[in-house]
């Protein structure tokens, strides 16, 4: 039986590596942060929201969640599969770009819609919700639209010249 063998095996088992220990430390602060997060934000909701207007808040954080598992995230997966599909005239940061506005974009709609919803229940009171909400996303969206696509032609141009020019490590 070789003793030497066991010994070591036994100390790679036993010892975490510091890398280790560093994701354990990493990983542990972000749990605590985030539920303090949490724990916070029930206190901000029960503290601030009258109790009978919580029904209304849990209807919208589950429109929320539904909304983002049927409809986003499959939209940035199938655009993201339909660019890399392009084959490799898309680099992935052009893939990046356009998810990204998507994101940020659908982000945006999540926060305005209730806006929009509720000026056209109340239109009493026009000092309310004073803005037009719809027309302001819309232009949102082409802003969006217009930066990621301006990005996308940049990051394309550049890996367009960075691929004609010939590599220093050719002969």
């Amino acid at each position: 039986m070789n003793t030497a063998g066991m010994t070591t095996a036994r100390a790679t088992t036993a010892l975490p590596h510091a890398g280790d220990r560093r994701m354990r430390a990493a990983r542990t602060t972000l749990i605590l942060l985030g539920t303090s997060g949490l724990l916070f934000g029930l206190y901000v909701l029960f503290d601030t929201v009258r109790i009978t207007r919580l029904p209304g808040v849990a209807l919208w954080i589950g429109a929320a969640i539904v909304l983002h598992d049927a409809v986003l995230a499959p939209l940035v997966f199938f655009c993201g599969l339909l660019l890399r599909r392009a084959g490799r005239r898309v680099t992935g940061t052009i893939v990046l770009v356009v998810q990204a506005a998507i994101v940020v974009g659908s982000i945006m709609t999540l926060i305005v819609v209730p806006a929009i919803v509720a000026r056209s229940l109340t239109s009493n009171n026009p000092s309310i919700l004073p803005l037009d909400y719809g027309r302001n996303l819309a232009l949102f969206w082409v802003a969006v639209a217009l930066v990621a696509t301006v990005w996308s032609v940049v990051l394309y141009a550049r890996s367009r010249r960075a691929n004609q020019r010939p590599s220093s490590r050719q002969s």
